[in-house]
């Protein structure tokens, strides 16, 4: 009985911990790769990467030490099985301080693209909400430390983590139906756009579906730490998702038109539609032989 009860405690934790070591890994690609090839993007854009690589180091150490304690400093002690680790009120503060200012950062380049104020608003009055809903998380976790308590700051959880997934969901959503919206009907610009949606809802779904998940398996397992498997790389999936999108802009190959049309959302003139190259613009491109510049730098 005391081995399923270690189990299913700890067990998920170092998944977990694990699952959040390869995504730090990624991440860590991810960024070298922005740094080595957008190098003339705006100072306080390469700021803002800096700043959330140090947040995710961070936490990836927050993680090691929260596992650290009851398997090796509280190894064998009742108190392993009943309290909860020091350090577990930093998990979600931590995800937040990364969440909340990937989305209202992804608000204002709506604002930007779309033109539209209210929607912007509200996306970041979601990720407000998220970020209030992680604080009375984490001092609940703090005052309540013992495992048997958890479900009783239930409501605390799903408002944090329901209301992180809406926003994200809602981002795909408006970026989705405001690129879908400003189709050409040629084959090239189209073919971009169309790469640019499936970016956008496939970064938007996932990290909408791991909050979704982390809330559904806290409410269904309640004498387990099984959330901790989707919850513990979750933060590290927003950054992944935003440095997905920064490095995924035209790199600037003349010989390709596609390439030739910026990111989405970070280049606001996409969507104007006295922007959208027109069929003779694009033919007139791919006939040039012009020295392009190696990537689209973000200077807006």
């Amino acid at each position: 009985m005391a081995g399923t009860v270690v189990e299913l405690l700890f067990g998920p934790m170092l998944l977990g911990v694990l699952f959040s070591t390869g995504a730090y890994g990624i991440m860590t690609g991810q960024m070298l790769r922005y740094y080595q090839t957008y190098q003339k993007d705006a100072r306080w854009i390469r700021y803002f990467m800096l700043y959330l690589f140090f947040v995710e180091t961070s936490s990836l150490l927050f993680q090691i030490g929260i596992i650290y304690e009851p398997l090796i400093i509280r190894y064998g002690t009742l108190q392993a099985l009943t309290t909860s680790p020091l350090l577990l009120p930093a998990d979600a503060i931590s995800i937040v301080v990364v969440s909340t200012p990937i989305q209202i950062f992804t608000a204002w380049r709506i604002s930007v693209i779309t033109g539209s104020i209210l929607l912007s608003i509200l996306i970041s009055l979601l990720s407000v909400i998220s970020f209030g809903g992680s604080l009375l998380v984490t001092a609940f976790v703090t005052i309540r430390n013992e495992y048997q308590e958890f479900q009783s700051f239930s409501p605390a959880v799903i408002v944090w983590l329901i209301s992180s997934a809406a926003c994200d969901l809602l981002i795909a959503i408006v970026l989705t139906y405001s690129l879908w919206s400003h189709k050409t009907g040629f084959t090239a610009v189209d073919g971009q756009i169309n790469r640019v949606i499936r970016l956008t809802v496939q970064t938007g779904a996932i990290t909408a579906m791991a909050a979704v998940t982390d809330v559904i398996l806290f409410l269904a397992f309640p004498t387990t730490t099984i959330q901790f498997i989707p919850d513990f790389p979750l933060s590290k999936l927003y950054t992944i998702c935003l440095l997905s999108t920064l490095n995924a802009r035209t790199r600037g190959r003349a010989e390709d038109v596609e390439q030739q049309l910026p990111n989405a959302l970070f280049k606001e003139t996409v969507l104007a539609t006295s922007s959208v190259p027109t069929v003779q613009t694009l033919q007139d491109m791919s006939s040039r032989n012009w020295n392009a510049e190696p990537h689209q730098p973000f200077d807006n």
